[in-house]
């Protein structure tokens, strides 16, 4: 999926290099520019824009009141809320802001934010045409002793096929389930309780009830506070263990 993005700042160069950092990225297709919350509010109305990056303090209409007036929208865009100042992030979850960033903003703070839209965006066209594909997340066997599971890329045109040996971990999202590997991160439709009924025989456990975790790539259990831990994946990753599962799973890895 390639999102179309408004980028809305009316300081001139925040607005070049915001607009040029998106611009920049994979998943962004189109990016417009306004210079200020009418300026934008016109072009709102004038077509449709899977995504908001707008500043908050602006002179005539700011990012805040701007995003408040698309609840009134059909199909309003999500909204990505930028600030030097950290006193709008409270009112972001008001307005229903995906984001907010700080200024100066970095390129992997955009990518995170552009990221969480794409699967959003994914997640909605899946529900709309009723995709709840359950199969998308099932381990197959690639005929040579070694396994896989065939994922939808975000941008919706694509299927990407990911062993599963580069398969680090699971992670709950709703009635999504986000597969997080050596290579991206891919969201499928599915709960965690699903995919560990088909995984745990491949090496996966249930560490805690938002991840599943794939022991083959599995470093070291780290403990925590509270009779908890954490387990430390191949590329770092800390994925927390719940107290209940923490003496079953350094049982698991001992065998």
């Amino acid at each position: 999926m390639s999102l179309s993005v408004l980028a809305v700042d009316d300081e001139r160069p925040a607005l070049a290099d915001l607009a040029r950092l998106l611009r920049g990225l994979p998943l962004v297709d189109d990016v417009a520019v306004a210079y200020s919350g009418s300026e934008a509010l016109r072009r709102l109305s004038e077509r449709q824009f899977d995504a908001l990056f707008v500043d908050v303090r602006m002179p005539d209409l700011s990012g805040l009141e701007l995003a408040g007036v698309l609840d009134r929208f059909a199909n309003p865009p999500a909204v990505v809320l930028v600030s030097a100042y950290e006193d709008g992030a409270v009112r972001a979850f008001e307005v229903h802001a995906v984001d907010y960033l700080m200024k100066p903003v970095s390129r992997r703070r955009i990518e995170e934010a552009v990221q969480r839209i794409a699967e959003a965006s994914a997640s909605a066209h899946h529900a709309q045409q009723g995709l709840a594909a359950p199969d998308a997340i099932s381990p197959r066997e690639d005929g040579a002793g070694g396994a896989f599971v065939a994922v939808e890329r975000a941008d919706g045109q694509s299927t990407r096929i990911v062993p599963l040996s580069s398969i680090l971990y699971f992670q709950a999202r709703g009635d999504y389930v986000r597969l997080v590997t050596d290579d991206g991160r891919f969201l499928q439709r599915g709960t965690l309780a699903e995919v560990a009924q088909r995984w745990t025989s491949h090496g996966f456990h249930r560490v805690h009830r938002a991840y599943l975790v794939n022991l083959r790539r599995a470093v070291e259990v780290r403990p925590d506070h509270g009779g908890t831990a954490n387990i430390v994946l191949a590329d770092g990753s800390l994925i927390p263990v719940a107290r209940r599962q923490v003496a079953d799973l350094r049982r698991r890895l001992r065998m």
